[in-house]
């Protein structure tokens, strides 16, 4: 799924992003690992993906939306 780059601390590359129906969700690093993603910008469009059975839903994967997936 997409959603938009809300916020991004480049020294702990977490942040979070907030899915096209308006839901806010916070990832951190591990969720950029072998994304290839080195920055993010706030308003960027990106893909998630979430962990499957989580509650709360959690960003499993983040990757810039014109990237293929690297992992």
């Amino acid at each position: 799924m997409q959603a938009t780059v809300r916020s991004y601390d480049p020294v702990s590359r977490s942040g979070s992003v907030l899915l096209d129906d308006g839901t806010e969700l916070d990832y951190d690093a591990r969720a950029l690992g072998g994304s290839g993603v080195r920055l993010l910008r706030s308003g960027q469009r990106v893909r998630v993906e979430l962990a499957p059975d989580a509650s709360p839903p959690q960003v499993r994967f983040l990757t810039i939306a014109t990237l293929p997936d690297r992992r």
